[in-house]
């Protein structure tokens, strides 16, 4: 099965060295992931990993190996499902990141789970995670929420 991979995962893989133990079974998981062919990414998660970079080297280095991960197209359906999901957790004061709305909407249309490391997603529940087999324990995070709830 695919998993579309959060930030919080990439960066630990792509920016720096793990500073946990999570983290680096987190780092084996996507290069398994990787490898198999089953990485989900969108242009949101791609921008939010490629700004930030002072080097223009560096940036363009992590371009290139982004590049081998083709785009999950996002129509309007996903866009108007992310406003949709954003308005349902901010009525019950929930709020969430321009970028994690459409990775919901992702999850939730293309039945896609989510693996993340950190816990923004454990408040858009309903969730769907992916749990990675090679971390045992790990608290499942991610997911797609159900319309009309929250």
């Amino acid at each position: 099965m695919k998993a579309l991979v959060d930030t919080s995962v990439w960066s630990p893989a792509l920016r720096r060295k793990p500073k946990s133990n999570g983290e680096e079974l987190a780092v084996h998981e996507l290069r398994e992931l990787a490898r198999e062919g089953r990485v989900v990414m969108i242009g949101p998660i791609r921008q939010e990993l490629l700004s930030g970079w002072s080097n223009r080297a560096k940036c363009e280095e992590l371009r290139e190996k982004l590049r081998a991960f083709e785009d999950w197209e996002l129509t309007r359906e996903y866009y108007e499902t992310a406003a949709e999901i954003s308005n349902g957790c901010r009525r019950h004061g929930v709020q969430g990141s321009a970028v994690d709305f459409p990775i919901c909407a992702v999850g939730r249309h293309a039945d896609v789970p989510i693996f993340a490391l950190d816990m923004d997603f454990e408040r858009y529940r309903p969730l769907r995670a992916h749990q990675a087999p090679c971390c045992p324990g790990q608290k499942p995070v991610a997911g797609a929420m159900k319309t009309g709830e929250r």
